[in-house]
C-alpha cells in the first residue's frame, strides 16, 4: 500500500469545503502543501475558502452524480490528478419520529448522506486508478457506530458510511487506495443549531473545534491504514474503533444435524 508521508504536491478535493470540518481540513491541507479543490454547493462559500488558500472552487450539489463527476474532473484537469479525497458533505434532519418524517425530508438527506458519498467514492476511485494510488476518507460520526435515537434516519446514514467504506478498502488496496472514515462526536459545525450549542454550552459539555477533526482526517491520510473508523471525542487523540468479529457458524456436531432454520436454497 502507497503510504502518503506528507502532502507536500499531492491534490486534494474535500467536499462541503466550504465550511465547518470540510473549510478547517483545506486549511490544513494547505498548510502542509498539498493543492485543494473547495467543493461545496454554495459557491461563494467555496470562492472564500479557496481564495485564502490559493485553490480551485467548485460548486457541486454532491447528491448530484453529474455534478460530482463534473467536479472531479475539472480537479484533475486543472491540477493533473488527485491523490485524496475527502467526502465530507453532510446534513442532519432532526426528526426523531419516523411517523413524523415526510419523504421530500427523507430523500433529501439521503441524497446528501449516501448517494453524495457513493458517488464521491466512485469519482475518487476512478481519478485515483488513473494516479496510480490515493486515499479516501468519509466522514461519518459517532452515530455511524452507536445508536443515536434523536435522529436515526441521520444515524442510519453515518452506518451506511462505515460499511462502504470498511467494505471497499479490501478490493481498493489492490490499486494502492486507501478508504477510511473520520467519525466525529459533537463538533461545532453547521448541523448544530444555535440553540443546541447554547444548551451545550450552558451545561459545559465540550463541543470539538472543526479543526480537531481536520487533525484526525490529515493523520489518517497520512498514517497509511485501510478499512478503519477513526473515533474524535473532545480531550482526546483520534483512536482506530475496534470491531469485534462476528459469531462464525456453528458445526454440524456429532448428530450432523443442521442449525434450525437451515436451507440449501431459498426456494
Amino acid at each position: 500500500m502507497t503510504r502518503l508521508a506528507d502532502l507536500h504536491g499531492t491534490v486534494a478535493l474535500i467536499t462541503g469545503g466550504g465550511s465547518g470540518i470540510g473549510k478547517a481540513t483545506c486549511e490544513r491541507f494547505a498548510a502542509e502543501g498539498a493543492s485543494v479543490c473547495v467543493v461545496d454547493q454554495d459557491l461563494e462559500s467555496a470562492q472564500s475558502v479557496a481564495a485564502a488558500i490559493g485553490g480551485l472552487a467548485i460548486r457541486a450539489d454532491c447528491g448530484d452524480s453529474p455534478e460530482i463527476d463534473a467536479a472531479f474532473q475539472a480537479c484533475e484537469s486543472h491540477f493533473g490528478g488527485i491523490d485524496i479525497a475527502f467526502i465530507n458533505a453532510g446534513i442532519a434532519i432532526g426528526v426523531t419520529d419516523l411517523t413524523e418524517l415526510d419523504d421530500d425530508t427523507y430523500f433529501k438527506i439521503q441524497r446528501v448522506n449516501v448517494d453524495g458519498v457513493t458517488f464521491g467514492a466512485r469519482a475518487a476511485i476512478q481519478a485515483m486508478r488513473r494516479r496510480g494510488g490515493g486515499a479516501i476518507v468519509a466522514t461519518s460520526s459517532l452515530a455511524g457506530l452507536i445508536p443515536f435515537p434523536l435522529d436515526p434516519v441521520y444515524d442510519a446514514g453515518k452506518h451506511f458510511v462505515v460499511g462502504l467504506m470498511r467494505s471497499l478498502a479490501p478490493t481498493l488496496a489492490m490499486h494502492n487506495i486507501t478508504a477510511n472514515t473520520v467519525n466525529p462526536g459533537l463538533t461545532d459545525t453547521n448541523i448544530l443549531a444555535d440553540g443546541t450549542k447554547n444548551f451545550l454550552e450552558q451545561a459545559n459539555f465540550p463541543v470539538m473545534p472543526a479543526a480537531q477533526i481536520a487533525d484526525a482526517v490529515y493523520g489518517i491520510v497520512t498514517g497509511g491504514g485501510t478499512g478503519q473508523c477513526w473515533v474524535c471525542q473532545p480531550g482526546r487523540a483520534a483512536t482506530a474503533y475496534e470491531f469485534r468479529d462476528v459469531p462464525g457458524p456453528r458445526s454440524a456436531g456429532a448428530e450432523g444435524k443442521r442449525p434450525p432454520n437451515f436451507r440449501l436454497s431459498s426456494s
